[in-house]
Protein backbone atom coordinates (compact mmCIF):
# COMPACT_ATOMS: atom_id res chain seq x y z
CA UNK A 1 0.00 0.00 0.00
CA UNK A 2 1.14 3.54 -0.73
CA UNK A 3 1.57 6.17 1.97
CA UNK A 4 -1.84 7.64 1.14
CA UNK A 5 -3.62 4.26 1.07
CA UNK A 6 -5.62 3.28 4.12
CA UNK A 7 -8.11 0.61 5.12
CA UNK A 8 -11.15 2.48 6.36
CA UNK A 9 -14.81 1.96 7.10
CA UNK A 10 -17.41 4.10 5.39
CA UNK A 11 -18.00 6.01 8.62
CA UNK A 12 -14.29 6.76 9.01
CA UNK A 13 -14.08 7.79 5.37
CA UNK A 14 -17.06 10.12 5.85
CA UNK A 15 -15.38 11.84 8.79
CA UNK A 16 -12.14 12.32 6.86
CA UNK A 17 -14.05 13.59 3.83
CA UNK A 18 -15.80 16.18 5.97
CA UNK A 19 -12.47 17.42 7.29
CA UNK A 20 -11.08 17.57 3.75
CA UNK A 21 -14.12 19.64 2.70
CA UNK A 22 -13.29 22.24 5.33
CA UNK A 23 -15.87 21.24 7.94
CA UNK A 24 -14.84 22.74 11.27
CA UNK A 25 -17.94 22.30 13.46
CA UNK A 26 -19.66 19.05 14.40
CA UNK A 27 -22.59 18.68 16.77
CA UNK A 28 -24.19 15.29 17.26
CA UNK A 29 -25.55 12.64 19.55
CA UNK A 30 -24.23 9.04 19.47
CA UNK A 31 -26.48 6.60 17.65
CA UNK A 32 -25.81 3.24 16.02
CA UNK A 33 -24.70 2.76 13.26
CA UNK A 34 -23.25 6.27 12.74
CA UNK A 35 -21.37 6.74 16.01
CA UNK A 36 -17.92 6.15 14.52
CA UNK A 37 -18.26 9.40 12.55
CA UNK A 38 -18.54 11.30 15.82
CA UNK A 39 -15.79 9.22 17.43
CA UNK A 40 -13.28 10.04 14.68
CA UNK A 41 -14.21 13.72 14.64
CA UNK A 42 -14.00 14.03 18.43
CA UNK A 43 -10.27 13.33 18.03
CA UNK A 44 -9.45 14.81 14.63
CA UNK A 45 -11.58 17.97 14.57
CA UNK A 46 -9.81 19.75 17.48
CA UNK A 47 -6.47 19.00 15.79
CA UNK A 48 -7.71 21.03 12.81
CA UNK A 49 -8.76 23.95 15.01
CA UNK A 50 -12.40 22.93 14.79
CA UNK A 51 -15.08 22.38 17.42
CA UNK A 52 -16.69 19.07 18.38
CA UNK A 53 -19.73 19.09 20.66
CA UNK A 54 -21.70 16.08 21.89
CA UNK A 55 -25.21 17.47 22.21
CA UNK A 56 -28.02 16.37 24.51
CA UNK A 57 -30.11 15.12 21.58
CA UNK A 58 -30.56 15.30 17.82
CA UNK A 59 -32.92 18.29 17.94
CA UNK A 60 -30.21 20.36 19.61
CA UNK A 61 -27.57 18.93 17.26
CA UNK A 62 -29.40 20.23 14.20
CA UNK A 63 -29.95 23.61 15.85
CA UNK A 64 -26.26 23.88 16.71
CA UNK A 65 -25.02 23.24 13.17
CA UNK A 66 -27.51 25.81 11.84
CA UNK A 67 -26.09 28.40 14.23
CA UNK A 68 -22.49 27.55 13.39
CA UNK A 69 -23.21 27.77 9.67
CA UNK A 70 -24.79 31.20 10.06
CA UNK A 71 -21.56 32.26 11.75
CA UNK A 72 -19.65 31.16 8.65
CA UNK A 73 -18.43 27.67 9.58
CA UNK A 74 -19.01 24.57 7.48
CA UNK A 75 -21.03 22.32 9.79
CA UNK A 76 -22.00 18.65 10.03
CA UNK A 77 -24.14 16.31 12.07
CA UNK A 78 -24.48 12.53 11.77
CA UNK A 79 -27.29 10.25 12.88
CA UNK A 80 -29.53 7.32 11.99
CA UNK A 81 -33.27 6.88 11.53
CA UNK A 82 -34.68 7.81 14.98
CA UNK A 83 -32.35 10.81 15.24
CA UNK A 84 -33.12 11.84 11.68
CA UNK A 85 -36.79 11.93 12.64
CA UNK A 86 -36.01 14.35 15.47
CA UNK A 87 -34.07 16.62 13.12
CA UNK A 88 -36.91 17.22 10.70
CA UNK A 89 -38.27 20.47 12.16
CA UNK A 90 -34.87 22.16 12.16
CA UNK A 91 -34.06 20.68 8.77
CA UNK A 92 -37.11 22.48 7.43
CA UNK A 93 -35.89 25.65 9.10
CA UNK A 94 -32.53 25.30 7.34
CA UNK A 95 -34.31 24.85 4.01
CA UNK A 96 -36.57 27.87 4.54
CA UNK A 97 -33.81 30.12 5.88
CA UNK A 98 -31.34 28.81 3.26
CA UNK A 99 -28.63 27.77 5.70
CA UNK A 100 -25.92 25.46 4.31
CA UNK A 101 -25.28 22.32 6.39
CA UNK A 102 -24.75 18.59 5.90
CA UNK A 103 -26.67 15.79 7.61
CA UNK A 104 -25.35 12.23 7.41
CA UNK A 105 -27.97 9.52 7.90
CA UNK A 106 -26.47 6.04 8.25
CA UNK A 107 -29.74 4.19 7.74
CA UNK A 108 -30.90 1.28 9.88
CA UNK A 109 -34.10 -0.74 10.05
CA UNK A 110 -37.25 0.87 11.40
CA UNK A 111 -39.76 2.22 12.17
CA UNK A 112 -39.09 3.52 15.70
CA UNK A 113 -35.90 2.06 17.22
CA UNK A 114 -36.26 -0.84 14.79
CA UNK A 115 -33.00 -2.63 14.00
CA UNK A 116 -30.12 -0.58 15.42
CA UNK A 117 -27.30 -2.81 14.13
CA UNK A 118 -28.80 -3.90 10.81
CA UNK A 119 -29.00 -2.13 7.44
CA UNK A 120 -31.94 -0.54 5.72
CA UNK A 121 -32.61 1.96 2.95
CA UNK A 122 -36.02 3.00 4.19
CA UNK A 123 -35.36 6.71 4.82
CA UNK A 124 -35.40 7.69 1.15
CA UNK A 125 -38.82 9.32 1.30
CA UNK A 126 -38.15 10.79 4.73
CA UNK A 127 -35.09 12.55 3.31
CA UNK A 128 -37.33 14.19 0.72
CA UNK A 129 -40.57 14.74 2.60
CA UNK A 130 -39.72 14.35 6.30
CA UNK A 131 -40.18 18.00 7.05
CA UNK A 132 -43.48 19.65 6.19
CA UNK A 133 -44.19 21.99 3.30
CA UNK A 134 -42.77 22.27 -0.19
CA UNK A 135 -39.04 22.58 0.27
CA UNK A 136 -35.80 21.93 -1.61
CA UNK A 137 -33.48 19.08 -0.65
CA UNK A 138 -30.43 17.35 -2.07
CA UNK A 139 -29.69 13.74 -1.05
CA UNK A 140 -26.65 11.76 -2.18
CA UNK A 141 -26.13 7.98 -1.95
CA UNK A 142 -22.56 6.60 -2.09
CA UNK A 143 -21.88 2.89 -2.52
CA UNK A 144 -18.21 2.45 -1.55
CA UNK A 145 -15.79 3.69 1.09
CA UNK A 146 -13.92 5.89 -1.39
CA UNK A 147 -17.14 7.24 -2.82
CA UNK A 148 -18.29 8.09 0.70
CA UNK A 149 -15.19 10.27 1.07
CA UNK A 150 -15.86 11.97 -2.26
CA UNK A 151 -19.60 12.35 -1.71
CA UNK A 152 -19.10 13.92 1.71
CA UNK A 153 -16.99 16.60 0.06
CA UNK A 154 -19.57 16.93 -2.70
CA UNK A 155 -22.33 17.29 -0.10
CA UNK A 156 -20.55 20.28 1.41
CA UNK A 157 -19.86 21.77 -2.02
CA UNK A 158 -23.50 21.53 -3.06
CA UNK A 159 -24.70 22.83 0.28
CA UNK A 160 -22.44 25.87 0.04
CA UNK A 161 -23.16 26.50 -3.65
CA UNK A 162 -26.95 26.42 -3.28
CA UNK A 163 -27.49 27.52 0.34
CA UNK A 164 -29.39 24.39 1.25
CA UNK A 165 -29.16 21.43 3.64
CA UNK A 166 -27.75 18.31 1.97
CA UNK A 167 -28.41 14.77 3.21
CA UNK A 168 -25.84 12.00 2.77
CA UNK A 169 -27.81 8.73 2.73
CA UNK A 170 -25.57 5.86 3.78
CA UNK A 171 -26.59 2.61 5.46
CA UNK A 172 -25.17 0.26 8.09
CA UNK A 173 -23.38 -1.93 5.53
CA UNK A 174 -21.57 1.01 3.99
CA UNK A 175 -20.90 2.58 7.38
CA UNK A 176 -19.10 -0.50 8.69
CA UNK A 177 -17.56 -2.20 5.63
CA UNK A 178 -13.75 -2.06 5.46
CA UNK A 179 -12.12 -1.21 2.13
CA UNK A 180 -8.76 0.03 0.98
CA UNK A 181 -8.80 3.50 -0.51
CA UNK A 182 -6.34 6.12 -1.64
CA UNK A 183 -6.78 9.39 0.20
CA UNK A 184 -6.40 12.08 -2.45
CA UNK A 185 -3.87 14.87 -2.16
CA UNK A 186 -5.58 17.96 -0.71
CA UNK A 187 -4.44 20.02 -3.69
CA UNK A 188 -6.51 17.80 -6.00
CA UNK A 189 -9.77 18.28 -4.07
CA UNK A 190 -12.22 20.84 -5.41
CA UNK A 191 -13.68 22.94 -2.61
CA UNK A 192 -16.71 25.22 -3.04
CA UNK A 193 -17.49 28.02 -0.61
CA UNK A 194 -20.70 30.01 -0.34
CA UNK A 195 -21.10 32.98 -2.67
CA UNK A 196 -20.52 36.34 -1.02
CA UNK A 197 -21.88 39.70 -2.16
CA UNK A 198 -19.54 42.02 -4.03
CA UNK A 199 -20.15 44.67 -1.38
CA UNK A 200 -21.13 44.31 2.26
CA UNK A 201 -23.03 47.34 3.52
CA UNK A 202 -26.35 48.41 4.98
CA UNK A 203 -28.06 47.70 1.63
CA UNK A 204 -27.31 43.96 1.89
CA UNK A 205 -30.37 41.78 1.19
CA UNK A 206 -29.87 38.28 2.69
CA UNK A 207 -32.59 36.78 0.50
CA UNK A 208 -32.11 38.74 -2.70
CA UNK A 209 -33.64 37.09 -5.75
CA UNK A 210 -30.87 36.21 -8.19
CA UNK A 211 -30.69 34.70 -11.65
CA UNK A 212 -29.51 31.30 -10.37
CA UNK A 213 -31.89 31.39 -7.40
CA UNK A 214 -29.13 31.56 -4.77
CA UNK A 215 -28.69 34.75 -2.72
CA UNK A 216 -25.12 35.76 -1.75
CA UNK A 217 -24.51 35.09 1.95
CA UNK A 218 -22.80 37.13 4.65
CA UNK A 219 -21.82 35.45 7.91
CA UNK A 220 -22.97 36.76 11.27
CA UNK A 221 -20.35 38.97 12.85
CA UNK A 222 -19.14 40.56 9.63
CA UNK A 223 -20.59 43.98 10.34
CA UNK A 224 -24.04 43.61 8.82
CA UNK A 225 -27.17 42.90 10.83
CA UNK A 226 -29.91 40.90 9.17
CA UNK A 227 -32.93 38.86 10.16
CA UNK A 228 -33.23 35.08 9.82
CA UNK A 229 -36.59 33.37 10.29
CA UNK A 230 -38.47 30.23 9.39
CA UNK A 231 -41.48 32.38 8.59
CA UNK A 232 -42.21 33.39 5.01
CA UNK A 233 -40.05 36.45 4.44
CA UNK A 234 -39.14 39.07 1.88
CA UNK A 235 -35.67 39.86 0.56
CA UNK A 236 -34.72 41.59 3.81
CA UNK A 237 -35.39 38.42 5.81
CA UNK A 238 -38.28 39.93 7.76
CA UNK A 239 -41.65 38.09 7.85
CA UNK A 240 -44.26 39.04 5.31
CA UNK A 241 -47.90 38.25 4.52
CA UNK A 242 -47.65 39.76 1.06
CA UNK A 243 -48.88 36.99 -1.25
CA UNK A 244 -46.66 38.13 -4.11
CA UNK A 245 -43.55 38.02 -1.91
CA UNK A 246 -44.53 34.62 -0.48
CA UNK A 247 -45.11 33.19 -3.94
CA UNK A 248 -41.81 34.59 -5.17
CA UNK A 249 -39.88 33.18 -2.21
CA UNK A 250 -41.31 29.67 -2.27
CA UNK A 251 -40.99 29.34 -6.02
CA UNK A 252 -37.36 30.47 -5.88
CA UNK A 253 -36.59 28.04 -3.04
CA UNK A 254 -37.93 25.08 -4.96
CA UNK A 255 -36.77 26.11 -8.41
CA UNK A 256 -33.15 26.89 -7.50
CA UNK A 257 -32.30 23.18 -7.52
CA UNK A 258 -34.10 22.63 -10.83
CA UNK A 259 -32.32 25.60 -12.39
CA UNK A 260 -29.02 24.00 -11.41
CA UNK A 261 -30.10 20.38 -11.91
CA UNK A 262 -27.29 19.57 -14.35
CA UNK A 263 -24.72 20.33 -11.65
CA UNK A 264 -26.55 18.37 -8.96
CA UNK A 265 -27.97 15.14 -10.41
CA UNK A 266 -25.49 12.31 -11.04
CA UNK A 267 -25.95 8.68 -12.10
CA UNK A 268 -23.54 5.88 -12.97
CA UNK A 269 -24.21 3.76 -16.03
CA UNK A 270 -22.92 0.21 -15.60
CA UNK A 271 -23.09 -2.17 -18.60
CA UNK A 272 -26.09 -0.26 -19.93
CA UNK A 273 -24.94 0.43 -23.49
CA UNK A 274 -26.43 -2.78 -24.93
CA UNK A 275 -28.67 -3.77 -22.00
CA UNK A 276 -32.15 -5.15 -22.56
CA UNK A 277 -32.85 -5.68 -18.86
CA UNK A 278 -32.27 -2.57 -16.79
CA UNK A 279 -31.72 -2.45 -13.07
CA UNK A 280 -31.87 0.65 -10.89
CA UNK A 281 -30.29 0.63 -7.47
CA UNK A 282 -28.28 2.73 -5.01
CA UNK A 283 -26.04 2.46 -1.96
CA UNK A 284 -25.13 -0.99 -0.66
CA UNK A 285 -27.87 -2.66 -2.72
CA UNK A 286 -26.10 -1.48 -5.86
CA UNK A 287 -23.11 -3.59 -4.82
CA UNK A 288 -25.25 -6.74 -4.90
CA UNK A 289 -26.85 -5.57 -8.13
CA UNK A 290 -23.50 -5.05 -9.83
CA UNK A 291 -22.39 -8.58 -8.95
CA UNK A 292 -25.69 -10.02 -10.20
CA UNK A 293 -25.16 -8.23 -13.51
CA UNK A 294 -21.69 -9.75 -13.82
CA UNK A 295 -23.19 -13.21 -13.29
CA UNK A 296 -25.93 -12.50 -15.81
CA UNK A 297 -23.41 -11.32 -18.38
CA UNK A 298 -21.44 -14.55 -17.93
CA UNK A 299 -24.59 -16.38 -19.02
CA UNK A 300 -25.06 -14.13 -22.03
CA UNK A 301 -27.87 -12.06 -20.54
CA UNK A 302 -27.63 -8.38 -21.46
CA UNK A 303 -28.33 -6.68 -18.16
CA UNK A 304 -27.11 -3.30 -16.94
CA UNK A 305 -27.56 -0.91 -14.06
CA UNK A 306 -28.37 2.76 -13.69
CA UNK A 307 -26.95 3.52 -10.26
CA UNK A 308 -28.43 6.54 -8.52
CA UNK A 309 -25.65 8.64 -7.04
CA UNK A 310 -28.11 11.47 -6.45
CA UNK A 311 -31.44 10.40 -4.98
CA UNK A 312 -32.96 13.88 -4.69
CA UNK A 313 -33.58 15.67 -6.96
CA UNK A 314 -34.68 12.38 -8.48
CA UNK A 315 -32.95 11.38 -11.77
CA UNK A 316 -36.23 11.05 -13.65
CA UNK A 317 -34.85 12.48 -16.90
CA UNK A 318 -32.01 9.96 -16.98
CA UNK A 319 -34.40 7.08 -16.25
CA UNK A 320 -36.79 8.29 -18.92
CA UNK A 321 -33.99 8.36 -21.49
CA UNK A 322 -32.82 4.79 -20.74
CA UNK A 323 -36.43 3.59 -20.70
CA UNK A 324 -36.35 4.05 -24.47
CA UNK A 325 -33.84 1.19 -24.67
CA UNK A 326 -34.57 -1.38 -21.95
CA UNK A 327 -37.61 -3.63 -21.97
CA UNK A 328 -38.12 -3.49 -18.20
CA UNK A 329 -36.69 -2.14 -14.96
CA UNK A 330 -35.84 -4.14 -11.83
CA UNK A 331 -35.30 -2.12 -8.65
CA UNK A 332 -33.48 -3.84 -5.73
CA UNK A 333 -33.62 -1.84 -2.48
CA UNK A 334 -33.73 -2.45 1.28
CA UNK A 335 -37.26 -1.15 1.78
CA UNK A 336 -40.71 -1.88 0.41
CA UNK A 337 -40.30 0.01 -2.86
CA UNK A 338 -39.65 3.69 -2.19
CA UNK A 339 -37.35 4.21 -5.18
CA UNK A 340 -39.34 1.76 -7.32
CA UNK A 341 -42.35 4.05 -6.88
CA UNK A 342 -40.37 6.95 -8.32
CA UNK A 343 -39.06 4.76 -11.15
CA UNK A 344 -42.63 3.84 -12.09
CA UNK A 345 -43.49 7.52 -12.25
CA UNK A 346 -40.38 8.33 -14.31
CA UNK A 347 -40.93 5.43 -16.75
CA UNK A 348 -44.47 6.70 -17.43
CA UNK A 349 -45.86 3.20 -17.99
CA UNK A 350 -43.69 2.59 -21.06
CA UNK A 351 -41.99 -0.46 -19.52
CA UNK A 352 -42.89 -2.62 -16.50
CA UNK A 353 -41.10 -2.02 -13.20
CA UNK A 354 -40.36 -4.98 -10.90
CA UNK A 355 -39.31 -4.76 -7.27
CA UNK A 356 -36.82 -6.71 -5.19
CA UNK A 357 -37.29 -5.73 -1.56
CA UNK A 358 -35.86 -6.87 1.73
CA UNK A 359 -36.69 -5.47 5.19
CA UNK A 360 -35.44 -8.15 7.60
CA UNK A 361 -32.08 -6.51 8.31
CA UNK A 362 -30.12 -8.56 5.80
CA UNK A 363 -28.64 -7.44 2.46
CA UNK A 364 -30.14 -8.51 -0.85
CA UNK A 365 -28.36 -11.59 -2.19
CA UNK A 366 -26.96 -11.16 -5.73
CA UNK A 367 -28.36 -14.62 -6.56
CA UNK A 368 -31.87 -13.40 -5.77
CA UNK A 369 -31.35 -10.51 -8.17
CA UNK A 370 -30.01 -12.91 -10.81
CA UNK A 371 -33.08 -15.11 -10.36
CA UNK A 372 -35.36 -12.13 -10.98
CA UNK A 373 -33.34 -11.19 -14.09
CA UNK A 374 -33.71 -14.73 -15.46
CA UNK A 375 -37.47 -14.66 -14.88
CA UNK A 376 -37.69 -11.95 -17.51
CA UNK A 377 -35.28 -13.22 -20.16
Amino acid sequence: MTANAKVLTGNESCALGALAAGMRFFAGYPITPSSEIAEVLSVELPRKGGVFIQMEDEIASMGAIIGASLAGTKSLTATSGPGFSLMQENLGYAAMAEIPCVIVNVMRGGPSTGLPTMPSQSDVMQARWGTHGDHPIIALAPFSVRETFDFTIRAFNLSEAYRTPVVLLMDEILGHVNEKMEIPDPSSIQIVNRTRPEKIDENYLPYRHTENGVPPMVSFGEGVRYHVTGLAHDETGFPTNDSNEINRLLNRLNEKLMINRADIVEVDEYELDDAEIGLISFGSSARSTRHAIRLAREEGIRAGMLRLKTIWPFPDQEIREWTKQVKLWIVPELNLGQVAHEVEWAAQGKVPVYKINRIDGNPINPLDILKKIKEHT
